[in-house]
């Protein structure tokens, strides 16, 4: 079976339980959002998997095999994380040259074309690069790296909106022509929900949801409309929550929208919001 399967994994450091018995799978051939406030767990998910830091509890597989310290299925797995990994004493065409050591299927060609999309000097050295272009130097050689699950930690981190969306349609482009994976960690929903085929939620080191995005939108509706009117409706609803500004609220309600009053309005609601509200305490 191909995809990353996590089975009960667990993280603590001292006291602080960053991951607590998470299990779910990713599948092979899908772009997913990997979605949760500051301090969720997400970047701890991102490294258990890439091996980078090794878990209190629990097993990760990549296509039916274990992963921990297996160099051979770890090299299946690349990470664009927010901290710059990269040697940044080298210029970006000799970066894209070292990388390939440990990930052979690198596709230096299609690096450098990139490059000359976002117009990233690939002779100037890593360390002199704005923010914005030190995180385009890093998107490119994810989306180059030819591995089959690549993940994007804050991916759009600096980027001015021309270059982020230049990004997203190399993005589907590249998802389009390889078949890989592709997980998006980001705070930015509502820029990338459209290209999110799956939604995995973490809150609080645990998964509220992982399912297909339509299906966590299309469950769901919103009611805008009079304060009074908005609660009579909602009596004996399952309301994930509901926002009040003056005289008017609006609620976050799973399922479907049934004999709605005059007076109130009824909309679909955003992944953002629907995640906002799922996250709250």
């Amino acid at each position: 079976m191909r995809g990353i399967e996590v089975k009960n994994l667990t993280k603590h450091y001292k006291e602080t339980k960053a991951l607590e018995d998470v299990s779910l799978t990713i599948e092979y051939g899908k772009i997913y959002g990997l979605l949760g406030r500051n301090g969720a767990g997400k970047s701890t998910l991102v490294n258990l998997i890439s091996n980078r830091i090794f878990p209190t509890s629990g097993e990760i597989f990549i296509d039916g095999e274990p992963s921990i310290e297996n160099d051979d299925v770890l090299r299946k797995v690349f990470t664009m994380s927010e901290h710059n990994l990269l040697p940044v004493d080298r210029r970006f065409k000799d970066a894209v040259k070292l990388v390939k050591i440990f990930y052979p299927e690198l596709d230096e060609e299609y690096a450098l074309s990139l490059a000359k999309k976002f117009d990233l000097d690939i002779k100037k050295k890593l360390i002199g690069l704005s923010t914005g272009y030190s995180s385009i130097a890093k998107l490119i050689i994810a989306l180059a790296s030819g591995a089959d699950y690549v993940f994007f930690d804050e991916p759009v981190l600096g980027l001015d909106p021309n270059h982020r969306e230049l990004f997203y349609k190399e993005l589907i482009e590249r998802y389009t022509e390889t078949g890989s994976t592709f997980i998006i960690s980001t705070h930015l929903i509502d820029e990338c929900a459209n290209l999110i085929e799956k939604a995995i939620i973490i809150d609080k080191g645990r998964v509220v949801t992982a399912e297909d995005t339509e299906a966590i939108m299309a469950g769901s509706f919103t009611v805008t409309g009079p304060a009074e009117l908005v609660d009579k409706y909602i009596a004996g609803k399952q309301v994930l929550g509901s926002d009040t500004i003056g005289g008017i609220k609006s609620a976050y309600i799973k399922g479907a929208p049934e004999n709605v009053p005059q007076g109130l309005e009824v909309s679909k609601a955003s992944l953002q919001s629907l995640f906002i509200q799922m996250t709250n305490d």
